[in-house]
């Protein structure tokens, strides 16, 4: 069974059939730049340019780096602040013509590794956390999903952590992955601190290179591992939440 899945992000919106028996892609995917205002116009136009890359007709997943709740859109941190109460669902759904289910977008990639993916059978409480402009979070206990919880923006050494910790910052500052790892390890253990999970999952398209930091973070008691879908996990777990899996 194939169901189209896009994953809009702060840098790049990206989008790709999927193939849910196998829980991966089942083409490569197509990126789009994410635009600059990222407002809800313009960043539909983009969804539309990646669904259209494909010619698909039948349902379409999309996650989107915010609360949503029912379709709406309620934060909206790394886009513009025009997508505050938009009826994501509605503006996507007219602007494609087809049937459209908005997700958020760590909650997303959380479903898919949960379901195919490094946590897969787990029990307890499952963190995933996806690291890129922001840090996005998805919260599992026994599997199930406390949706919309937005880790990023709890409050580190008097900042929110995604702007001490995030890849964006890593970037911006020409952190190395010692000093970048540092942060995340103190982001970690903070975390960790509130919610005593038992596994971490590190997503994001930095989890490709999961080999450079992950080694270096000491001192966290929950097991730490890289997603294993990577950076596709956004675009898996919205196909499957359009398909009501």
């Amino acid at each position: 069974m194939q169901i189209f899945g896009v994953d809009i992000g702060g840098s790049g919106i990206k989008g790709a059939p999927v193939d849910l028996d196998r829980g991966d892609l089942a083409q490569e995917r197509h990126k789009v730049l994410t635009p600059q205002p990222a407002t809800p116009d313009k960043v539909a136009d983009c969804v539309a340019e990646a669904v259209g890359h494909f010619g698909w007709s039948g349902p379409v997943g999309v996650t989107f780096p915010g609360v949503v709740t029912d379709g709406i859109t309620r934060t909206a941190a790394n886009v513009d602040r025009s997508w505050v109460d938009t009826d994501a669902r509605a503006l996507l759904s007219e602007r494609l013509g087809l049937p459209v289910t908005v997700l958020n977008d760590a909650d997303a990639a959380g479903l898919a590794e949960m379901t195919f993916g490094a946590g897969r059978d787990r029990k307890g409480t499952v963190i995933m956390l996806t690291f890129g402009t922001g840090i996005g979070s998805a919260v599992f206990t026994d599997g199930r999903l406390v949706a919309n919880t937005e880790m990023g923006h709890l409050e580190l050494h008097g900042h929110e952590a995604e702007k001490h910790a995030s890849t964006k910052v890593k970037d911006e500052k020409g952190l190395n992955w010692h000093q970048w790892a540092h942060r995340v390890q103190m982001y970690l253990a903070h975390v960790e601190m509130l919610f005593s999970p038992e596994l971490f999952i590190i997503g994001g398209g930095v989890s490709r290179k999961a080999d450079k930091f992950l080694p270096l973070i000491e001192g966290i008691r929950a097991e730490t591992v890289p997603a294993e879908l990577r950076n596709n996990a956004g675009i898996v777990g919205a196909a499957m939440a359009a398909a009501g899996r």
